[in-house]
This record gives C-alpha cells, sequence and structure tokens, in this order.
C-alpha cells in the first residue's frame, strides 16, 4: 500500500503495538498500511458514509487482510466500544468536526491512549480545545503535499499549560524543533500578508483600514514565529 505524504505521516506518529480506530477512514489505506507493516496487530476502520466504507471494505479484502481489520458504519465513534482500541485516528476533516467528534465521544474515548488528529482546518481552534478539555499534545509534523500545508499532531489525556497564541496558530513542538515545512509555511503567509497591505493602502474605506489591521496583528504574529528560526 503506497500512503501519500500526508497519510505516511499521520501513519508515522501512531505507537507501535497498539490498535487503531481510524474515523472517518474512507478507502481504509491507513489501516491497510499499518497492518502491512507490521507496526499495529489490528484495527476498526470506521466512516459515517456507506460508500467509504464499503471502498474500504473492498481494498481490506483484496490484500487479505479481513481477519486484522474489522469495518463499521458509525457517525464518529459512536460504534466503538470502550477498550477497543489505543490509538485513535481523524484525519483529513474540518477542525469543527474533529471537536465535535471528541466531545461527543468523551465517555467511551477515556479508554483510548493516543490521538493523531489531522484537521483540515481551524487548526488553532482544534489545539485550544485539547488544552481545555483535558488534552496534552506530545508531539506535531506538517507535510506539504500538492501545494497544501497539513500540520498534524499527536495528543495523549493529561493536562497542557496554559498555550501562548503563537503556539495556538503554530504548534509549540513544531516551532521549538525548527520544523523546515512550517518555516516555508509562514515565509509564505507572510508575502501573502505584504501583498494583501499593498492592496488596502490604495483603498481609504473604513472597512479596508479595519482590515489592515487584522493582517497588521497576523504579520506580529508570523514575524514572531519566524525568530524560532534565529534562535
Amino acid at each position: 500500500m503506497q500512503l501519500s505524504n500526508r497519510l505516511l505521516a499521520v501513519a508515522g506518529m501512531v505507537t507501535e503495538g497498539n490498535t487503531v480506530a481510524d474515523v472517518g477512514c474512507d478507502h481504509g489505506y491507513i489501516p491497510i498500511y499499518l497492518i502491512q507493516q507490521k507496526k499495529i496487530p489490528g484495527a476498526i476502520a470506521m466512516d459515517i458514509r456507506r460508500g467509504p466504507l464499503s471502498r474500504a471494505e473492498a481494498h481490506i479484502e483484496e490484500n487479505g487482510l479481513r481477519e486484522y481489520i474489522q469495518t463499521r458504519l458509525s457517525d464518529g465513534v459512536q460504534a466503538l466500544k470502550p477498550g477497543e482500541a489505543d490509538t485513535l485516528i481523524i484525519a483529513g476533516m474540518g477542525g469543527g468536526l474533529v471537536q465535535k467528534i471528541l466531545r461527543d465521544g468523551e465517555e467511551v474515548l477515556r479508554s483510548v491512549s493516543e490521538f493523531i488528529l489531522q484537521p483540515q482546518s481551524e487548526i488553532r481552534q482544534v489545539r485550544f480545545f485539547l488544552q481545555k478539555n483535558g488534552y496534552s499534545i506530545t508531539a506535531e509534523t506538517m507535510v506539504l503535499e500538492d501545494g497544501k500545508y497539513y500540520p498534524m499532531m499527536k495528543a495523549v489525556h493529561g493536562e497542557m499549560e496554559e498555550t501562548e497564541e503563537i503556539y495556538l496558530r503554530y504548534g509549540r513542538e513544531l516551532l521549538q524543533s525548527g520544523h523546515p515545512v512550517l518555516r516555508q509555511y509562514l515565509e509564505k503567509e507572510k508575502d501573502t500578508c505584504l501583498q494583501i497591505l499593498d492592496t488596502l493602502s490604495l483603498s481609504g474605506t473604513p472597512q479596508a483600514r479595519e482590515r489592515e489591521k487584522e493582517i497588521q496583528q497576523e504579520m506580529q504574529y508570523i514575524k514572531a514565529a519566524l525568530l524560532h528560526y534565529e534562535m
């Protein structure tokens, strides 16, 4: 099973020997890959839609892994029972949905030891949610694929200290490790902000001036983040 760079990075964050529950499994690629690599003993592939689940079932069958990977039609983790999984993967969903799945599944997820999250949006809000709801981020990485940047994180149960805004936005682990893909992202965002500011400077409307303040604030965070690469 050949994974995209994004899915390969997600799979790489899973602790060896853990049983995995993949929420929104789509084609079932991650569980299949992890089994083939002998990294995990088994998995549960779940999706809210019958179509993607059927495709996952077909791929599992094609690879002869029916004995190792269960499939379940499930809204979030509704079909997961306590103690069935050590690792929960939620990848490729919007940040709001990631938070909803964690919130709605709070009871059953107490028995899960690690959470691999790759939200497609609202990254800051996801980090803030984890901070406020008894999770601690232990690792982060970021990949560039097809012109898009994908940050992802591993979290466990536990208290996380109040996180500065810059870390909520860009990730403490990413900044402190000097992650090269994050730096590339920051440089791109800085250029985008400068272009927007140039355009806004040509307009004298109140709305433009208000938007200019917002972009300038964003620039301050970007510049502060980039300072981590000069230390």
